[in-house]
């Protein structure tokens, strides 16, 4: 063991620039793979808590908001109000409904618009009456819109699935954009490590000649250059761990101070998750380029 170390620390003094090229590459596209999965587990922990306040909202006929279910100058009826509540409460993706009348609309709208001008654009016999409807599964709405958004009475249905949908599509595109990129230098750090193999192979030629000549086995010869790249590839892990530790706990500090309160992020749990996977990596990205190389220009 104590030639193979000796080995492994000349080869990296030897080869000190390609290392040094292959650990910032390594750093930085372990980063950017530890971000990426750290940016899946938020968007899952934003799923989770924004799709859980997800309602649907049934906005109902009046005389003054027109729409294809009702009649022009008319409010909802009675019955048509009954029959829409009861075909909403027999629903089976259907939780909790409550009925909102034009009354606590016009209070809730008086609460939230209380210090702007549009407070006195609109009077109560302009507001509308509506179902606040709450999902078992926020998920699962279709059968609900398909079977209330034709019925008498009612004017519209809005479902905020419309406005997260594209956002998350959006936050999805950038997470597996960011895992893409860094797969794409972790290829590069993969083909570094191959040219740090080869070129290795060509200054150490008489010391392997002399080594197969006595008899040493071919994990005997392989051994220091396995250690080399792992060496490579662990100091690359740890800057790119040091980054993202860094990241995250720059974003709990500020999320104490009050940004972002009202977000759930990322703690040390997802943190140490996305760690864990960064030297897993790291660890398989050193070995396999290393033992195909070495089973290529070694010829052992």
């Amino acid at each position: 063991m104590r030639h193979t170390f000796s080995e492994t620390l000349s080869g990296l003094r030897r080869n000190a620039g390609i290392t040094m090229a292959v650990i910032v590459t390594m750093w930085v596209s372990l980063s950017l793979f530890g971000a990426g999965i750290i940016a899946a587990q938020q968007v899952n922990l934003l799923k989770d808590e924004w799709y859980d306040k997800v309602e649907v909202t049934v906005y109902l006929c009046t005389a003054k908001m027109s729409g294809t279910n009702c009649d022009p100058g008319q409010d909802i009826t009675d019955q048509q109000r009954r029959l829409l509540r009861n075909a909403i409460e027999n629903n089976s993706e259907v939780e909790v409904v409550h009925y909102e009348s034009k009354e606590e609309a016009f209070v809730q709208f008086q609460k939230v618009f209380k210090d702007s001008p549009i407070l006195d654009a609109l009077t109560l016999e302009e507001m509308q009456d509506s179902f606040r409807v709450k999902l078992v599964d926020p998920t699962q709405h279709d059968g609900l819109y398909s079977q209330i958004q034709n019925m008498a009475g009612v004017q519209r249905v809005q479902d905020l699935h419309e406005i997260l949908d594209p956002v998350f599509k959006v936050l999805a595109a950038l997470q597996w954009g960011t895992i893409g990129l860094s797969i794409l230098l972790l290829l590069a750090a993969a083909l570094q490590i191959s040219t740090t193999i080869r070129m290795a192979t060509f200054t150490r030629g008489r010391e392997i000649g002399i080594m197969r000549l006595v008899g040493a086995s071919n994990f005997y010869i392989m051994t220091p250059f396995l250690l080399e790249s792992l060496v490579a590839a662990l100091i690359g892990a740890v800057c790119a761990s040091g980054t993202l530790l860094f990241g995250v706990w720059f974003l709990i500090k500020r999320n104490s101070q009050g940004f972002l309160e009202s977000f759930r992020t990322v703690d040390w749990p997802e943190t140490l998750i996305a760690v864990g996977a960064v030297f897993g990596v790291a660890i398989v990205l050193s070995i396999i380029p290393t033992i195909i190389s070495a089973r290529r220009y070694l010829r052992v």
